[in-house]
């Protein structure tokens, strides 16, 4: 595999609620991280004093986030909106020669930033809210 563009790896919310992707508008850094916790099932009786985990259980989740500068309006509006009325709209992120992760998502932090000379900036939290799905490209 050859080294990706970072500037691939895209965020992208439903716009109206029927499977209208977008991109964030403005990102300029983004990082998705998985997690999954375990469930241990260690007993007196395992094998040698090591640890057993007891496979398929556990809470899995995605975690999403971003940081850019203001750019387009609609998109901007639609992460501060779907903030405050704690929905958890569809979202994909792409990652280059990866695939396509898939599923409902809650933003979890909104920030907003600037400095006396420089540029407005925000950063952008989400978590996933349900089940997730992939699709290879």
């Amino acid at each position: 595999m050859t080294a990706q563009n970072g500037r691939d790896l895209l965020i992208k919310m439903d716009m109206t609620g029927n499977g209208v992707f977008e991109t964030t508008a403005g990102l300029r850094a983004t990082r998705i991280s998985f997690n999954a916790e375990t469930v241990d099932v260690t007993s007196l009786e395992s094998s040698g004093g090591w640890r057993e985990l007891l496979a398929g259980a556990g809470v899995r989740q995605a975690q999403v986030s971003g940081s850019g500068v203001f750019k387009d309006a609609a998109t901007d509006e639609r992460a501060r909106q779907v903030f405050f009325d704690g929905a958890t709209p569809r979202c994909q992120v792409v990652v280059p020669d990866f695939g396509i992760i898939e599923g409902a998502f809650q933003v979890t932090s909104l920030e907003y930033s600037g400095s006396y000379e420089g540029e407005a900036s925000y950063e952008l939290a989400l978590a996933s809210a349900g089940a997730l799905s992939f699709t290879a490209i």
